[in-house]
């Protein structure tokens, strides 16, 4: 080959690696800040491979408490939040941080316990139960992490004019998956949301003893990040995961009719909401609503991945 054959090619080559890439090839992938509910319920495994299917995006999740996820998505090291903390999530739009909170589908959270009752709580409404528990010295293992759970825990407690403290309450610190696990081999007193529990029925002696009452109603949002957060925030990737979450036409997966009136989420105009329970009641279908700590390790028991990050930031 002459020198100047070689110098057109090596040119060719040159031009050609500078060609930018097809719009599906440049997708930066979606990184979704959600809650260990929604990992341990199984949801996220249907939810993703859907979305990246029809979409061509890929997702990186982290699954961490409610105000974990929060607090990612605020640092722009997110580009979505699914949540179920709406104290937290109101903050955060509040403050510019998030936007377009909208509401997803809802379950409920029940008191589960042992099946001897010590406390004596089976049927009670919510709060009167956490004080009977409070005030007898019942064990009881709480998230303690400042997720969903942990934030309707505590307003329990508020209700009731107790501060939990003491040998028999335990502060786990772990998703709900591991509470579940921690609560059984203590044969405590604990709080679930029922998707979560259902999952772990065969590994969780503990049967539900209060459910039913409205303050355990648990909505789940998803929420967008504000771009001016970070330099990173894939803003169109997290709008494309939040209209698909709330969109009426993602298919429900095989078999969610069949188990519909058991796993304890409902989503708005029969889509893939039901697969955690009911209807969102009085037509709140598409009501804007949207918990986190943060992605720098501390304290994420569940997480799938995270994008590759220098000096402790988004990289």
């Amino acid at each position: 080959m002459t020198r100047r054959r070689m110098a057109v090619l090596l040119s060719f080559l040159i031009a050609s690696a500078l060609v930018p890439l097809s719009g599906e090839a440049q997708r930066s992938p979606v990184i979704l800040a959600t809650t260990t509910s929604t990992q341990d319920s199984g949801l996220l495994d249907v939810l993703v491979p859907l979305f990246e299917k029809q979409t061509g995006y890929s997702v990186k999740t982290i699954a961490v408490g409610t105000g974990q996820s929060l607090a990612l998505a605020g640092r722009g090291e997110a580009d979505v939040a699914l949540c179920h903390a709406p104290s937290l999530e109101k903050k955060y739009v509040d403050d510019g941080k998030l936007l377009h909170r909208r509401l997803v589908m809802y379950n409920d959270f029940v008191i589960i316990g042992p099946a001897a009752d010590p406390a004596r709580i089976k049927g009670m409404k919510a709060a009167d139960a956490m004080k009977v528990i409070g005030a007898s010295g019942s064990r009881f293992v709480s998230r303690g992490d400042n997720s969903g759970t942990h934030v309707l825990e505590k307003s329990l407690w508020k209700l009731t004019g107790i501060e939990p403290k003491g040998e028999w309450y335990i502060e786990s610190g772990q998703g709900m998956g591991a509470t579940l696990g921690i609560a059984d081999d203590r044969n405590a007193y604990t709080i679930t949301d029922r998707a979560t529990f259902l999952a772990f029925q065969k590994r969780v002696r503990l049967p539900i003893l209060v459910e039913g009452d409205r303050p355990l109603l648990n909505i789940y949002s998803v929420l967008e990040v504000n771009p001016a957060n970070g330099p990173r925030v894939n803003t169109g990737g997290g709008k494309a995961f939040a209209d698909f979450v709330v969109a009426p036409e993602t298919p429900r997966p095989a078999g969610a009719s069949s188990r519909r009136s058991q796993r304890g989420a409902h989503g708005p105009s029969g889509g893939v909401g039901e697969l955690l329970q009911r209807r969102v009641p009085g037509g709140a279908q598409g009501r804007k609503h949207a918990d986190v700590q943060d992605r720098h390790g501390r304290q994420r028991p569940r997480e799938r991945d995270t994008r590759p990050r220098a000096g402790g930031a988004r990289g």
